[in-house]
């Protein structure tokens, strides 16, 4: 019985070693990986103008009618169903102005 926790307690050179240069490989394959990734992504914006975002936004601020004008026309412009649009934040400020951000996907440009 002493043998067999003698063998378990022991770790060979090579073994260590192995197990080294496997988490290397692993390491730069990962780098590779996430450099290639990296590269991608770099390439997106360039294409999207420096935003990882597939949504384009318009901020608009309308005094509360204007606004409530320009949203219905852009919902009916770009329908919910081709371009999933949506008024996606809204706050009133001072005088009954609204400020608003209209959101809405490019898929049927």
């Amino acid at each position: 019985m002493a043998d067999i926790d003698e063998k378990k307690a022991r770790y060979s050179v090579s073994d260590a070693s192995r197990a080294s240069s496997a988490v290397e490989r692993s390491r730069v394959t990962n780098k590779t990986w996430a450099e290639r990734r990296s590269e991608m992504r770099k390439n997106i914006l360039g294409k999207r103008g420096g935003s990882l975002s597939s949504w384009k936004r318009e901020t608009h601020v309308l005094p509360r009618d204007e606004a409530r004008n320009f949203a219905k026309s852009f919902l009916k412009k770009y329908p919910k169903a081709a371009y999933w649009s949506e008024v996606e934040s809204w706050r009133v400020l001072d005088d009954d102005v609204i400020e608003f951000t209209m959101r809405r996907l490019p898929s049927a440009d």
